[in-house]
């Protein structure tokens, strides 16, 4: 790793950690109100000794003098939580995004409405909130945090990153999807699409055995009843909003309840056999491993097949070449003038002109087809 890193970042595992902690903690500097003290916790500092150490070293001055720097543009600390921008490469398709979040949010957990994503969230057996807004003036997101443990702030902005898909590149995506005829027109209608991720790759994990084979408002549906029943009560002083009313289920409660649920049996083992393997190797749906490495660690699981580990690839795992080709979506996107769909196998042999972004093209494909992306695989 610190040979890959010299070579490819021209530092240190450890520099680039803290090189990444010192621009959170210049950001809650600038944009925030907190403390000094949970700036440097907030931030990834293991003490203000240290915090302050490393700025005077950085900079040549505390960091107290960088916040006076901005003057009276540092916003109030909103109540009750901390407000943070995230930052992405423009143009970014916030509507496509929110609307693809708004069909699949899981009452009780989840709420899009008024242009803001919000949801309970469950980092450490601990529970809280966040609220996503686009900002107007600038390329960003602007997350409203509600976490009672401040440590925990830089995971949950790594989590927003990859749930909004901050990270992308939509000018190289788009460079390479346009070269494809029947994509092309689809990239020029939604350049600044992107391919939602997950909160966390159980939940993921479980919503697609949960749409196995029915519509995506049957599966969201289920998840309301799971979430209610086996979900983790969220206090209103967590949400600000008495609608945000449960986290979703963790995998040790899931093992240990009937989960009645009104679904097959199967479906049940599925979920049983799943919540199972994540109690006891909790990095399974973990990131780290090749794509064909994590699909077929899913598809060893019971009720996981090909469709269902690409998908939980794609949004929970956050592989850009990720590719459900047995979609019923996406071989209705791509029909020809007759009707006729490609096969799984046409479909999948097509794709490969789409590698490495094939994520991103089956995210133009269903985005262009809405009145079939309500169907399931």
């Amino acid at each position: 790793m610190r040979r890959l890193f010299r070579e490819h970042l021209g530092a240190s595992p450890v520099a680039v950690a803290q090189t990444r902690r010192v621009h959170l903690a210049k950001q809650l500097l600038h944009e925030t109100r907190l403390p000094m003290g949970e700036v440097a916790l907030a931030s990834g500092f293991g003490s203000i000794r240290r915090f302050n150490e490393t700025f005077q070293t950085l900079f040549g001055r505390g960091p107290s003098s960088l916040r006076r720097t901005a003057g009276s543009e540092i916003p109030a600390a909103s109540a009750g939580g901390v407000t943070v921008r995230l930052r992405y490469r423009a143009p970014y398709d916030w509507s496509a995004m929110l609307s693809f979040l708004a069909v699949r949010a899981i009452p009780g957990m989840e709420l899009v409405e008024e242009g803001a994503y919000s949801r309970v969230i469950d980092l450490g057996g601990v529970v809280g909130s966040v609220e996503v807004t686009q900002a107007r003036d600038e390329d960003a997101l602007i997350a409203h945090i509600r976490f009672p443990v401040l440590s925990r702030l830089p995971a949950i902005i790594a989590r927003l990153r990859r749930v909004f898909d901050l990270a992308a590149d939509p000018e190289a995506i788009n460079e390479h999807l346009v070269r494809d005829a029947r994509l092309a027109p689809m990239v020029a209608a939604r350049p600044g699409l992107r391919a939602p991720g997950g909160w966390d790759g159980f939940e993921l994990a479980v919503r697609a055995i949960l749409g196995q084979q029915i519509t995506v408002s049957a599966a969201i549906g289920l998840a309301g009843k799971l979430v209610e029943r086996y979900g983790e009560a969220a206090p209103l002083s967590a949400t600000g909003d008495i609608r945000l009313t449960h986290a979703f289920p963790r995998a040790e409660r899931m093992v240990n309840d009937d989960l009645a649920l009104g679904m097959p049996p199967s479906r049940l083992r599925a979920l049983r056999g799943l919540a199972s393997a994540v109690t006891d190797d909790p990095n399974l749906l973990g990131m780290g491993r090749s794509l064909e490495e994590a699909v077929e660690r899913l598809k060893a699981l019971p009720g996981v097949g090909e469709w269902t580990a690409q998908y939980i690839a794609l949004r929970g795992m956050r592989e850009p070449d990720a590719f459900p080709a047995a979609d019923v979506g996406l071989m209705r996107a791509l029909a020809d003038e007759t009707g006729l769909r490609p096969t799984a196998a046409e479909l999948l042999e097509r794709a490969e002109a789409w590698r490495p972004w094939r994520a991103y093209a089956a995210q133009h494909l269903w985005a262009a087809s809405p009145a079939t992306s309500e169907k399931a695989a």
